[in-house]
C-alpha cells in the first residue's frame, strides 16, 4: 500500500486519532509522507553533522557531547517534521528506524515503542547514545555491571523522560564526557553508566524517540543483553532495520533483539 499524501487538516487530525500505533498500516490511513520541504527535524540531522564533522565520532577528543545533546535540546519536536520516518508494529515491542548515517561513524534512529513494551536490558557494545523524547514517555532503568557470579542485577537508578527531554548514556569512560542528562553539562566526570532498559509504560499510547549512535558499533558487532535474574549475557544481532530512509524493509525472519 502506497503512502497516501496528506494534504489537508482533516487528513492530519484523522491520522493522529487513528486507533493504530503511529506507523503502522491501515485501511484508511498510512504514515506521513517524508517531507519534501525543509523542516526543523531535518535541520537537526544537519547539525548533528556539521558537528560530528567529516570524520570524528562522539569518542573523538574534537567532538563535544554537550554540543549534540545541546542541538537535540534546541529542537521542538513536532510530529510532522518526523512522522515519515517513525514506522511502528503492534506485534513488536518497538521498531528501529534508520534515518541517517552521519559521517559513517554515526547512526540516527526513530524507535517507536508499542503501548507497555519495552527493550531488555542491554549495553551498547562500547558506544555512545544520545536519546530525545520526540512522543510521550518512556522509563530508563540503569543497572550495575554484573559480576562474573550468577546473581540478579542491581539496579542503579531509574528515571522518567517526557517529550523532548534529552539523556545520554554510554558503555566507555572518558573525561570528555558528561555524567548522564544535559541538567549536567558542566560536570565532566567520567563514568560508565553500563547497562539499561527502557520501557513505554503507557497502556494506549505509542511513544516516540530519537537515538543517535556513534560509533556504529550495535550495528556492526551486535550487541549484549543480559538476564534480570542471574546477570547472564547473549550475544543479540542489531544490523536490521525495520526501515531505511522511510522506506519499510522487506518482512525479515524475527529473531531475538534487545
Amino acid at each position: 500500500m502506497a503512502p497516501i499524501r496528506l494534504s489537508s487538516t482533516e487528513d492530519i487530525r484523522q491520522l493522529e486519532s487513528c486507533a493504530l500505533p503511529l506507523g503502522s498500516y491501515c485501511k484508511k490511513h498510512s504514515p506521513l509522507p517524508l517531507p519534501t520541504e525543509f523542516n526543523d527535524f531535518k535541520q537537526l540531522v544537519e547539525n548533528i553533522n556539521k558537528i560530528l564533522g567529516p570524520s570524528s565520532g562522539i569518542d573523538s577528543s574534537d567532538v563535544d557531547v554537550n554540543d549534540l545533546m545541546a542541538a537535540m535540546n534546541e529542537y521542538a519536536s513536532c510530529e510532522r517534521d518526523w512522522a515519515g520516518f517513525a514506522h511502528g508494529d503492534s506485534s513488536r515491542n518497538y521498531t528501529r528506524n534508520f534515518v541517517d548515517h552521519g559521517n559513517g561513524k554515526a547512526n540516527l534512529l526513530i524507535l517507536v515503542w508499542s503501548p507497555g513494551k519495552g527493550s531488555l536490558i542491554h549495553d551498547h557494545a562500547g558506544a555512545h547514545c544520545i536519546m530525545k523524547v520526540l512522543k510521550g514517555a518512556l522509563k530508563e532503568t540503569q543497572y550495575e555491571m554484573p559480576s562474573d557470579v550468577a546473581e540478579p542485577l542491581k539496579v542503579s537508578k531509574a528515571s522518567v523522560y517526557e517529550n523532548d527531554a534529552v539523556t545520554y548514556i554510554s558503555d566507555d569512560v572518558s573525561p570528555f564526557l558528561p555524567t548522564h542528562t544535559l541538567e549536567n553539562l558542566c560536570t565532566n566526570t567520567p563514568r560508565k553508566i553500563g547497562l539499561h532498559k527502557i520501557q513505554n509504560e503507557s497502556e494506549d499510547q505509542v511513544a516516540v524517540s530519537l537515538h543517535l549512535y556513534t560509533p556504529p558499533w550495535a550495528e556492526k558487532r551486535g550487541c549484549y543483553c543480559f538476564d534480570e535474574k542471574t546477570g547472564k549475557k547473549t550475544k543479540v544481532d542489531m544490523h536490521n532495520y525495520y526501515s531505511v530512509y522511510g522506506k519499510l524493509k522487506p518482512p525479515v525472519t524475527k529473531g531475538r533483539s534487545c
